[in-house]
């Protein structure tokens, strides 16, 4: 059972039906959705994070892990948006991420510390060698993202051996569409935490992003190798577990 404390945080994995219950109306309110819970068909099959604040055990993030094992990548959540079927001939068991969300109110950099720590044990016990997901834009505008999207087709596109394609009916290619030199300071403004910490990692995206009007984000398919990721991150994350 992974259970990590960082400060006045504690991540643990949801354990009873009443902690995924907790998880899942926390969703809702961090994506405002028009619900009480957000949840769906996925969430059975997953390991859930809960990452709370010591002194209150106020929920502050949470996420999941769908493990792969045995599955084929068309089974995850993200190939319900991509074409991953390039994917399928990966070597390694493979984990998604999903669903992954901090509190608003919350902007302690610790709680994405002690998250990425999570994630980092569950990838070691567990032997993962492929972590991947959809990183979420906030919105369904492009403009003020052209920066960020120009980044990433520049230095962080999949290798063509990986390459998702296109699958949902409403799409942003940005890698054909744009010619502009991205400006690293505005890139990395706009660059959306989880995503920049992927980056960090080695992490690859996408050559288009899906528009997806349902949870009002922008978001690009995502994916770490995690053989690829340099020494020196990995002491850093193993140093937090």
């Amino acid at each position: 059972m992974i259970a990590l404390t960082k400060g006045r945080y504690k991540a643990r994995v949801a354990s009873t039906p009443e902690e995924l219950a907790r998880a899942q109306a926390f969703r809702a309110t961090c994506f405002g959705l028009q619900v009480s819970r957000d949840v769906d068909a996925f969430d059975g099959r997953c390991a859930h994070f809960l990452v709370v604040d010591t002194k209150d055990d106020a929920l502050v993030c949470t996420f999941r892990m769908l493990d792969l094992s045995g599955a084929k990548v068309s089974g995850s959540y993200s190939a319900q948006y991509y074409e991953l079927s390039a994917l399928e001939a990966f070597e390694g068991r493979m984990v998604e991420m999903g669903r992954f969300c901090i509190h608003p109110n919350y902007r302690d950099p610790d709680i994405l510390r002690i998250a990425w720590a999570a994630v980092t044990t569950y990838v070691d016990e567990n032997d993962v060698q492929l972590l991947f997901g959809c990183s979420s834009f906030p919105g369904t505008e492009t403009a003020e993202y052209l920066d960020a999207f120009a980044m990433l087709k520049a230095r962080h596109l999949a290798p063509k051996r990986w390459l998702p394609r296109v699958k949902a009916p409403d799409v942003f290619r940005f890698a054909a569409r744009l010619r502009r030199k991205p400006d690293f300071r505005k890139a990395m403004a706009h660059m959306p935490p989880l995503l920049r910490t992927y980056l960090m990692m080695g992490g690859w995206v996408s050559d288009h992003a899906v528009v997806d009007r349902q949870m009002n984000t922008l978001h690009v398919f995502t994916g770490v190798e995690i053989g690829a990721i340099p020494a020196t991150r990995k002491r850093l994350l193993r140093a937090i577990a």
